[in-house]
């Protein structure tokens, strides 16, 4: 096809000085095909994929049928959702820029009634809303649909999918019959052919060839991944391509929340977008995401329509969408006005079949890309480090220290020795070589934290290395306190018939000797009040302690098998109770046990803790050691040689909103 100049469309200079300042010259494929149809005035099904530019393709025609000169309104454009409309809308002012007398109104759900009654009483020429909000109107009596002579239905098979074919059919009926209808979607389904068919009148059909259904300049491309590690994975792949701006398409609203819980958890700026959220909050969202203030915005497919930012690097399909043309929405996001961006998709099992699904659909290969190792995270994060120091030492904007390194070179030290440990210092350990351990241990082989049961609906831990379904054997053990006893010395098992026989007349012996005191001093009392004092102490004197295993019991664990009337742990009665944690393990030597101010009560897991240690410090998982969770704080162990940069990194972020304050324990 050959391009045109929108000056070779037929539009007034008032839309061409519009379309110029807002720096288009060349028409897309849809504005070139489908303008000069609508100037005709004949009814036009568009079909092209979102970001291909058919805003400007029906919007610039719109403006150009309106009558100023009458205060009614004579342009209704319906929209499936709240942010589309209100991106129509934005479009439909900037090109009427120069066009006196033209009033559009945007008009949606989530919206008040009084502005928007006042907007059309004021005599709004062009009003953009949602269907449902569009028939409130029209029971109210405050729209009124006599005089309209374009009717343009944007994104037709989304309307569709959410239920609103009964609202727009009793829309079409309420409008004149002599208007001309416009219908734009990325696809046409039998629905919609049925909806053209009995509401157009010999539409012109201009549709995009099926080879350009996706942008050319996103690079697509997809990773097998076990549901329980996309999380892990997200990071890696947001840490090894350096991502400061994307969007994370998810299939649920739970799993949004989810998500944006765990990404902010770990550092990164992240909010959600879905549709239990108000207008109020849907729009403070949108602004910080346009304006750079988050990194990442993770939204459901409903919600995420009408999202039009620039710049935007990437787009995770961390669901794959149920449906194959929901595909080509997303995507859509990035890579616009010719822009390059990367399209990446989470597959997990049967899902392969819904990737040659879609490769069949949209006719282009997605190819399948490795999932980086922790390695190669590590590189990536130091060449980022190394850039962004490069630039310091170019730019030359920093004080100079000259005095400290004299001292430290007349102190022996050499200057590769010195900025080796600034730069280890500055990097926290992140990006260092770490030690070799001289020999795996024992503790290296240990399972790593909880066994707590895992949720099916949300990416919670990643620890294990396998697929396999999770059985009682495979489930981390509680801390065994056998292995830190000394084990008991030789001795006859309880079976032994000597001292049982012997421990009634050792316990029996002394009780005559009262009697007998008592014939041959009748009158003092002394001795006896003494010898009732006695008797009790005789008892635990006698020869037991080889029976009786309870003095070497140190662990909680064998309380249920204490012998009659003992106290908690093994102790007799009366006695204070230890403390469940004072003797419950020790920290192994190649570990630090380090302290965290969360706790349960704060709603803190954790897979939350580990989670946030691991993203924070891209350290392997064999890093973290056992995680004891208290109500008000937490115990971990990590390994020695990391400790130091775990506790800063740590230090700098947050857990569930709470600003950690981490120490050796």
């Amino acid at each position: 096809m050959t391009p045109k100049l929108f000056s070779e469309l037929g539009l007034s200079p008032n839309i061409l000085k519009a379309i110029e300042k807002l720096g288009f010259e060349q028409a897309s494929p849809i504005q070139a095909e489908s303008i000069p149809v609508l100037m005709s005035g004949r009814d036009v099904v568009g079909q092209s994929q979102t970001g291909s530019g058919k805003t400007v393709a029906f919007a610039a025609p719109a403006i150009e049928k309106v009558d100023v000169a009458v205060r009614a309104v004579q342009i209704l454009i319906l929209c499936p959702t709240r942010e589309l409309a209100v991106q129509v809308s934005e479009e439909v002012h900037k090109l009427a820029l120069f066009t006196r007398g033209i009033h559009a109104l945007p008009i949606y759900g989530g919206q008040s009634y009084d502005r928007q009654i006042s907007g059309l009483r004021q005599g709004a020429q062009i009003v953009i809303g949602t269907p449902g909000r569009v028939m409130d109107h029209m029971r109210r009596g405050t729209l009124r649909l006599d005089k309209i002579k374009m009717v343009i239905l944007d994104e037709v098979d989304i309307m569709l999918n959410m239920g609103f074919r009964d609202d727009m059919e009793t829309i079409l009926k309420e409008t004149p019959a002599e208007r001309q209808t416009v219908l734009f979607s990325a696809t046409i389904p039998r629905a919609i052919q049925d909806l053209i068919s009995k509401y157009t009148r010999d539409p012109q059909r201009v549709a995009i060839e099926r080879k350009e259904l996706t942008v050319p300049t996103v690079e697509q491309s997809y990773f097998e991944v076990d549901r329980r590690f996309k999380i892990e994975l997200l990071t890696r792949l947001i840490d090894i391509y350096d991502l400061k701006l994307g969007i994370i398409f998810c299939n649920t609203k739970r799993m949004v929340d989810d998500l944006v819980d765990h990404l902010n958890a770990q550092g990164y700026s992240a909010d959600r977008l879905h549709g239990d959220m108000n207008q109020q909050q849907r729009d403070r969202v949108m602004t910080k995401f346009r304006k750079s203030g988050l990194e990442f915005l993770v939204a459901t497919d409903i919600a995420a329509r009408g999202i039009d930012v620039d710049d935007v690097q990437v787009v995770f399909n961390y669901d794959l969408p149920y449906d194959v043309e929901d595909y080509l929405h997303r995507i859509g996001r990035t890579g616009r006005a010719g822009k390059s961006g990367r399209a990446i998709s989470f597959v997990g099992g049967r899902e392969l079949f819904q990737i040659q699904n879609i490769e069949r659909f949209t006719k282009v290969r997605i190819k399948r890309a490795a999932v980086p190792t922790a390695g190669e995270v590590e590189e990536a994060r130091a060449n980022v480090f190394m850039e962004e120091l490069r630039t310091i030492l170019k730019s030359g904007e920093f004080k100079k220290q000259d005095h400290v390194v004299e001292r430290l070179l007349e102190e022996g030290f050499t200057s590769t020795d010195i900025a080796s440990a600034l730069i280890h210092q500055l990097q926290n350990g992140a990006g260092a070589p770490a030690a070799k351990p001289a020999a795996p241990s024992r503790e290296e082989e240990r399972p790593r934290y909880d066994d707590r049961p895992r949720r099916d609906d949300g990416p919670r831990n990643f620890e294990r290395r396998d697929d396999r379904p999770m059985r009682r054997d495979d489930r981390p053990a509680r801390p065994s306190f056998a292995a830190d006893r000394p084990a008991p010395p030789a001795r006859k098992p309880w079976v032994a018939a000597e001292p049982r026989a012997a421990r009634p007349a050792a316990v029996a012996a002394p009780k005559p000797q009262p009697a007998k005191l008592a014939e041959a001093a009748p009158v003092e009392k002394k001795p006896e009040h003494v010898e009732k004092k006695f008797v009790p102490k005789e008892a635990p004197v006698a020869k037991e302690p080889a029976h009786s295993p309870v003095p070497e019991v140190e662990a909680p664990d064998l309380v249920k098998g204490r012998p009659a009337k003992r106290g908690p742990f093994g102790a007799p009665f009366g006695s204070p109770a230890p403390k469940p944690k004072a003797a419950s393990r020790r920290t192994p030597e190649e570990q630090t046990r380090i302290f965290l101010n969360v706790g349960a009560e704060m709603g803190v897991e954790k897979g939350d803790i580990v989670g946030a240690i691991l993203g924070e410090t891209g350290l392997p998982g064999d890093t973290v050691g056992v995680v004891d969770l208290r109500e008000r704080h937490v115990f971990v162990d990590v390994a020695k040689e990391h400790a130091n940069s775990i506790i800063s990194k740590l230090n700098r972020t947050q857990i569930k909103g709470h600003k950690l304050k981490v120490k050796v324990a």
